[in-house]
C-alpha cells in the first residue's frame, strides 16, 4: 500500500454535502475546487513547517495536511483538519484576499468544523487567565508553547461563536463580503455586529473571566487536575448515556 493511501481515501470520503451546509450556515460559499496535498513526517516539506501546524490553507484552492500531527486541539481527526482548512480557503476566497485577522480566521474555521459546546467551554475555563485581549491572542498563535496555541484557538472560537449567536450564524460571510468590497475589517465587523472587535471579545470572554475570579483556587495544580478529571468523568458519563439510549432504540424488547 502506498504511503498515506488510507488517509487519502478518508479525505476522498469526506461528506461534501455536510461541509457545504456548514459553510453555508456561516454565510460562506464552498470553494469550486480544492487541491489537497498529504505530507508524511519524513517528507522534507514537513521539516519546513512548525510541528504545531497540522494543516495549511494556501490561497483559496490549495490545502496541505500533515496527518502525523493530527490529535491536539483543535485537530481531533483528519476529517476535522480538512474541514478546518477548507473553511480557511472559503473565507479567503470570499474576502477576495482582503485582510482578516488571525483570530477571526481561526474562530470561523473552528466554528465551521465543530459546534461550540460545553466541553470546549470547560476547556477554555480551565485554560483562561484573568485577562485576555485580542492583540495577546494574535501573539499566542505564534507561540511555540502548546498551551498558548490551544488557548488562542479556544478564545477565538468562543468569540466567533458569541458573535454568530448574537448577530446571526451567517455573519462571518457578510463581514468577508464587505472586506472583499474594500471595507477595512474593523469597519465591516462593526457594521454587521454593532460592536468593535474588542467590545465583542470582552462580551464573549467575560463569563469565563468571572468564573475565574470567583474560583481562584483553580490556579493551584491539584485543583486544576481535579477539574480536568471531573471534566473527563462528565464526558465519559455522557458517552455511556448515549450508548444506552442507542441500545434502547435498537432493542425494543430490552426492559
Amino acid at each position: 500500500m502506498a504511503p498515506l493511501a488510507e488517509q487519502a481515501e478518508r479525505v476522498r470520503s469526506i461528506d461534501r454535502t455536510a461541509l457545504a451546509v456548514a459553510l453555508a450556515r456561516a454565510g460562506l460559499q464552498p470553494p469550486p475546487r480544492i487541491f489537497v496535498t498529504l505530507v508524511a513526517e519524513a517528507d522534507v516539506r514537513a521539516t519546513m513547517a512548525p510541528r504545531r501546524v497540522a494543516g495549511l490553507a494556501v490561497g483559496a484552492d490549495r490545502i496541505t495536511i500533515f496527518p502525523g500531527r493530527v490529535g491536539p486541539y483543535p485537530y481531533g481527526s483528519l476529517e476535522a483538519v480538512v474541514w478546518h482548512e477548507i473553511a480557511h480557503a472559503a473565507l479567503t476566497a470570499q474576502a477576495d484576499g482582503g485582510h482578516l485577522p488571525r483570530w477571526f480566521h481561526e474562530g470561523v474555521a473552528t466554528s465551521v468544523e465543530q459546534d461550540w459546546g460545553w466541553v470546549a467551554g470547560m476547556r477554555l475555563l480551565l485554560s483562561s487567565e484573568r485577562e485576555a485581549r485580542l492583540p495577546v491572542v494574535e501573539q499566542m498563535f505564534e507561540s511555540a508553547a502548546a498551551d498558548n496555541l490551544t488557548r488562542a484557538y479556544l478564545l477565538s472560537a468562543a468569540l466567533v461563536s458569541s458573535v454568530r449567536e448574537r448577530a446571526g450564524p451567517a455573519v462571518p460571510g457578510a463581514i468577508a463580503d464587505d472586506v472583499a468590497r474594500g471595507l477595512p475589517f474593523p469597519m465591516a465587523f462593526a457594521r454587521h455586529t454593532g460592536q468593535t472587535p474588542a467590545q465583542a471579545a470582552a462580551l464573549a470572554w467575560q463569563p469565563y473571566l468571572d468564573w475565574i475570579a470567583w474560583i481562584p483556587v483553580v490556579t493551584s495544580g491539584g485543583a486544576l487536575w481535579t477539574a480536568i478529571m471531573l471534566l473527563a468523568f462528565l464526558a465519559f458519563a455522557i458517552v455511556i448515556r448515549r450508548r444506552v439510549q442507542r441500545r434502547e432504540a435498537w432493542d425494543p424488547w430490552d426492559e
